[in-house]
Order: C-alpha cells, then structure tokens, then sequence
C-alpha cells in the first residue's frame, strides 16, 4: 500500500464553496484534487494499492482509498465534487468513527497531528522537502507514507512534528515542485524501483 498524505492549509471545511472557483475562492482545492488524481489515476484506471489522505485546514480529514474508489473520474471538477459531497456528511463524523459517503472515501474529524500518528502506527513517514536528502540516494522504508505540503511551506508546528515522526527527509528535485508533481515522481520511482526498471 503506497500513502500519501497532504496537508491543505486553505482549503473548505463545509461544502459552501464554488466549483467554478477551485483557484480562489475554495483555497487552491485545485490543487488538492490534481494531488488526489496524481496518487490514484494511472492511465485507463486507478491505482488500486493507493490511499491518500487529505487534511483540510487543520480540522478534517479526507481519506481515499483506491482499492474502494467507484465513479471518480480523473479531472479536477469531479474530484472536487466528490469533496464537496463528502462535506455534505462532515456531521455523521463522530469522534473516531468515520463518514462513508462513497465507496472508497472516509471523512474523519482528524486534525494534522492526529492524521499523522495514525499513520505513523501502520507505515514509515517519508517528509517531502526540498532541503531533504536527495532521493537517489535516500534509503526509503518498505512502507513509505509521503507526507507533503500544499502550495505553503509547512508551519512551525508542522516542522516539529515531522521532526518527531518521520523516518527520513527526501528532496525529490534539485527544482522546486508542485504537489501534484511531487507525488508523480514519488509514484515513478516507486514503479521503476528507484528508476532502474523500465
């Protein structure tokens, strides 16, 4: 199972935003669904052996997992469309029972720190960050869960958590990348086991 975890500082936490204004006014949630089709989408179909998790502004948690995904389709709107319809259930979210909204997406009341010691308990947290280890030469674990940030850096907090639970701290370009990017790299040296197989 490949993880990826993403955390989305502005993003909506109700389903009041726009779908014709995923740039602005709904928080670059564009940019959360091209991370959510990065992870799952291979062409003609999804990565089964995938789950992303989505943490919005520090408060929820949006789980996809590939194995379960029905019905998504690899464009922005969709994607968004699904998040916001999986909002529309934020208050069957209760305590550590999630919303089920659709086969293969959860809704957690999970906050940044709690997502990542979830995570932390079943796989290794991989930080993505551009002043980490290069990944050529990174020694990646068995379980890698890739943690990443959205258009912003990661806070302070952010910072100190990684600091105490990730395994290792991986650049994956000498240049800057989107998050979406990030995870296709991610993706591709994974597939090509660390770029020798192709």
């Amino acid at each position: 199972m490949r993880q990826f975890i993403v955390l989305a500082h502005e993003a909506p936490t109700t389903p009041s935003f726009s779908l014709a204004d995923l740039a602005g006014g709904a928080g670059r949630l564009d940019l959360v669904c091209r991370c959510c089709n990065a992870a799952l989408f291979r062409s003609h179909g999804i990565r089964s052996a995938v789950r992303i998790d989505i943490v919005l502004a520090d408060e929820l948690t949006i789980r996809f997992d590939g194995s379960e995904l029905r019905g998504l389709h690899p464009d922005e709107r969709s994607t968004a469309a699904r998040i916001r319809s999986t909002l529309e259930d934020r208050d069957r979210a209760i305590g550590a029972i999630p919303a089920t909204p659709s086969p293969g997406v959860s809704l957690f009341r999970r906050d940044t720190e709690a997502t990542l010691r979830s995570a932390a308990e079943n796989g290794s947290i991989v930080e993505l960050h551009e002043d980490g280890e290069p990944l050529a030469s990174a020694s990646l674990p068995d379980d890698p869960v890739f943690v990443l940030s959205d258009h912003l850096d990661f806070t302070d907090a952010e910072v100190d958590l990684l600091a105490e639970l990730s395994s290792v701290r991986v650049s994956l370009s000498p240049e800057r990348l989107h998050a979406d990017h990030s995870i296709t790299v991610a993706h591709n040296y994974l597939d090509t086991d660390g770029f020798t197989r192709y």
